[in-house]
């Protein structure tokens, strides 16, 4: 997943503007316009490094800042190690700051989670995705840092696929036995290219998706045996993904049940965001 240059501008303008409002009267009133320096932004922990494309942005709405990155996104780094540089005016260095910081500090907490679940699933076939569980007007930005995490994106929003969850499925009960069906065919009717999923809460409903016509069945909630089993029914006439209840502790296990897909809530709306700090330097600015 890529984000356009008109995205990332429209949001850092956005958060500026939040951030700065009418000016940044501390700023402005404690260092000379004229004033130049070198900064550098750090990891203060071991993480894996997203949302530089935002920094740049952040300086370059400001103006005047060249952004030097010294590592590239999505790269692993160690505690102490300088992730960019930054050269310019000291006045836009300091009011840029929580906000590039904001953004690299958030984005790099979600890589880094992303990561740590992909690295334990590795040597199975399964994939992790994200979820819509993001923060709102920030799906764009949390599902890149999924990507640069080495994750998969699942649906970005309910424009691009057909999910049919438990409610959906609790009204359909109420017209009748056939209505599933008639939901899946009324879907591909509408655009044929979109997938359908369908979510399962019990191997009796995972037979109901597959006759249904389900490109793709959501196991909820299941138990480990309970995953294996609904794998063998399924057997490849569509692709599985396992949800609910899912960690870093017993992803594997879910994985090693043959699932296609693990999807992860967490590594959106529970990633700890990784400690980034930005530090004047002593050397003059070239």
């Amino acid at each position: 997943m890529t984000l356009s240059s008109e995205l990332i501008h429209s949001i850092v303008r956005a958060a500026l503007a939040e951030d700065v409002g009418a000016g940044d009267i501390t700023t402005e009133t404690t260092v000379p316009a004229e004033l130049r320096a070198q900064a550098i932004i750090i990891a203060k922990e071991p993480c894996v490094v997203a949302g530089l494309p935002l920094v740049e942005a952040v300086f370059t709405e400001l103006g005047g800042v060249e952004t030097r990155p010294v590592v590239t996104e999505g790269a692993l780094v160690a505690g102490g190690q300088m992730v960019c540089s930054l050269v310019g005016p000291v006045r836009a260095i300091l009011t840029g700051e929580r906000t590039a910081l904001n953004f690299a500090q958030r984005l790099s907490g979600i890589a880094t989670l992303t990561r740590e679940f992909v690295e334990a699933v590795a040597g199975t076939k399964t994939k992790i995705l994200d979820t819509r569980k993001t923060t709102p007007t920030l799906r764009a930005l949390e599902k890149y840092a999924v990507a640069v995490g080495g994750g998969t994106n699942h649906r970005m929003g309910l424009y691009d696929a057909v999910m049919i969850k438990d409610n959906h499925r609790a009204i359909l009960a109420r017209l009748g036995p056939s209505a599933l069906a008639n939901a899946v065919a009324a879907a591909r009717a509408k655009d044929a290219r979109l997938p359908v999923i369908i979510e399962a809460d019990s191997l009796a409903d995972v037979e109901a998706a597959l006759a249904a016509g389900a490109d793709h069945v959501l196991l909820d909630n299941m138990t480990v045996d309970e995953l294996r089993e609904a794998v063998k029914l399924v057997g490849g006439r569509a692709k599985t993904e396992a949800s609910g209840g899912v960690r870093l502790v017993n992803v594997a296990e879910i994985a090693a049940t043959g699932v296609d897909y693990i999807s992860v809530g967490a590594l959106t709306h529970s990633a700890r965001a990784v400690d980034l700090s930005l530090e004047l330097v002593d050397e003059p600015a070239p």
